[in-house]
């Protein structure tokens, strides 16, 4: 069995941080969600993935995630030269795929638990494709699927402004190789993409199984600022193990579960677990409060942060209260004389603001 994970598109949801990153790197409690997917499909047991990348940011991602070598797996990248929808990404890569069953993961996508237990039910079943769906309070953002009430599937819409049942698809998926023939059918969606809900619909109407397994744990698409928020809120609860690698000084208290990088320099502060911080930090007269990740080479100097992800190389000082933030790298923000004194952004790589 194989791996398919979908790196490509702009993330137009998350700029302006997108337009010198790729979303799926983007950090949650100091590692890229696409790191995280990785891990999840290696700890299934599959070693053989094929990544989609897209020609403006794949070059970064195969620079990052490299060979696969680093989770004992084999990546294969496909340039996806257009975002023509996800059964498009498939027909991208069909010669990788061959004639072997497969699983597709969003790679902006996080579910809790990882995706082994579904990776043996479906190779242990003879079902022509399996989906995992998570109930959700607003399916309309989604794929929506419709169930008998006993695990099989009867009907699918994408993003409908009616939706027939809560229940969104989580972007795992798992296909046997009748889905290749099923995409060489499709017709382009008023989106004018080949959407993977109508590639689905069409094993139904062929008479093929397709089962449901419906999540219990949280699922996350961090596709959003404050998905993105949640996510890191989520991972750093579930990750953090109180790794203290740094010089925290006496005057200096810290509560909960934090981690501390190597070569941190932390002077009279207070940090409120979980935290993060990375390497090559200093954090003097400063307080970090819970759910907050911080990259490496940050300096916070007399400043409040909470809730937020702060990515390398910032430099926050004089700032009474930044939360529900998302800084991009080398991002600068100072205080002058007069300026407001709560703050909520969300800034791209390399900005300066002085308030």
């Amino acid at each position: 069995m194989k791996a398919l994970v979908l790196a490509g598109g702009r993330g137009t949801r998350l700029r302006p941080l997108t337009y010198t990153m790729a979303k799926q790197l983007i950090p949650v409690a100091n590692t890229p969600i696409l790191f995280f997917v990785l891990q999840q499909i290696a700890q299934a047991g599959l070693t053989d993935i094929g990544m989609i990348i897209s020609p403006e940011t794949g070059a970064l991602i195969q620079e990052r995630v490299g060979d696969g070598t680093r989770w004992g797996v084999r990546i294969t990248y496909i340039r996806q030269d257009v975002p023509g929808g996800l059964a498009h990404a498939v027909k991208t890569a069909r010669a990788f795929l061959a004639d072997e069953p497969f699983l597709m993961f969003l790679g902006d996508n996080l579910v809790q638990g990882g995706v082994e237990v579904f990776c043996r039910e479906f190779q242990a079943s003879a079902v022509d494709a399996m989906i995992l769906l998570k109930e959700v309070a607003d399916p309309r953002r989604f794929g929506v699927a419709v169930t008998n009430g006993s695990g099989r599937v009867t009907r699918l819409v994408e993003k409908p402004a009616d939706p027939p049942s809560s229940l969104a698809l989580v972007g795992v998926y798992y296909f046997r190789p009748t889905i290749h023939a099923v995409i060489e059918r499709l017709r382009p969606s008023w989106r004018g993409e080949l959407e993977i809900t109508d590639a689905i619909q069409g094993i139904i109407d062929a008479g093929g199984r397709v089962e449901a397994r419906t999540l219990n744990g949280w699922w996350l698409d961090t596709g959003k600022k404050d998905d993105l928020l949640e996510a890191n809120h989520l991972i750093l609860n579930e990750y953090v193990q109180g790794r203290m690698l740094g010089a925290i000084d006496g005057a200096s208290t810290i509560t909960g579960k934090v981690d501390i990088g190597p070569n941190t320099v932390v002077e009279r502060s207070v940090l409120r677990g979980p935290v993060a911080i990375g390497a090559g930090c200093v954090i003097r007269d400063a307080q970090i409060d819970p759910f907050t990740a911080i990259g490496n080479g940050v300096r916070i100097d007399r400043a409040t942060i909470g809730h937020s992800v702060i990515l390398d190389g910032c430099h926050i000082a004089d700032v009474e209260a930044l939360y529900e933030s998302v800084l991009g790298s080398g991002v600068t923000i100072s205080r002058a004389e007069r300026g407001s004194r709560r703050l909520r952004l969300f800034v791209s790589d390399d900005s300066e603001i002085t308030l």
